[in-house]
């Protein structure tokens, strides 16, 4: 039997967290599909062209040690405006989330997209100032120099771009459930997921 999550959101309000809790809660695989475009940016920083990138696109290739950095995910909010760099990705998505024994993915068009029949939709947001702050923190604490003022002006135009694309579009789906962290811990924003996907289990 498959159960999908789809958790969507913009970046760093929490979903890559809530979500790997979640499947490790409910026993179920997991896939931040953002890595997939992480890893096609790093390929096109190497010098590949964005739909070469995808289509070669290895698992292994999700593995790489720089794909949080700041360059990698600016290039890769740049090459998911890239229609043919989605198309050749989405294949890959949808069969992972309908693989026997369920799965969560989360990313920015999973709800409305990838996969618009999963049983469960979230949309986890946060305002601007405590994504930027979140994110700052986190850069520094791997040795980024960088400031807050500097990592929500990224925030403000990676936002846009993901909002903006012909593609896709960054926004929730009409059935998704909003889930706001802007005031929760990281446990409380996972104790509530939880709520919200064990009420939609039993009905």
């Amino acid at each position: 039997m498959s159960f999908t999550i789809a958790i969507d959101g913009p970046a760093a309000a929490g979903k890559g967290t809530i979500s790997k809790e979640v499947a490790r809660i409910f026993g179920l695989a997991h896939l931040d599909t953002g890595l997939l475009y992480r890893a096609t940016g790093a390929r096109r920083l190497e010098g590949m062209s964005p739909i070469e990138a995808a289509e070669a696109l290895r698992p292994e290739d999700l593995e790489r040690e720089d794909l949080r950095s700041a360059d990698v995910a600016r290039a890769a909010s740049e090459v998911a405006a890239i229609p043919e760099v989605r198309a050749a990705l989405v294949d890959f998505q949808r069969a992972f989330a309908r693989r026997q024994g369920g799965a969560v993915l989360d990313g920015r068009d999973i709800g409305t997209v990838i996969c618009p029949e999963a049983e469960v939709k979230l949309y986890v947001t946060a305002s601007d100032n405590i994504r930027a702050n979140r994110r700052w923190r986190e850069l520094v604490s791997k040795g980024a120099t960088t400031s807050p003022e500097a990592v929500l002006a990224d925030l403000r135009e990676r936002d846009a771009r993901d909002q903006a694309r012909a593609t896709a579009p960054l926004r929730p789906a009409v059935d998704a459930v909003l889930l706001d962290t802007s005031e929760m811990s990281i446990e409380d924003a996972v104790a509530r997921a939880c709520e919200i996907i064990r009420a939609s289990r039993q009905d």
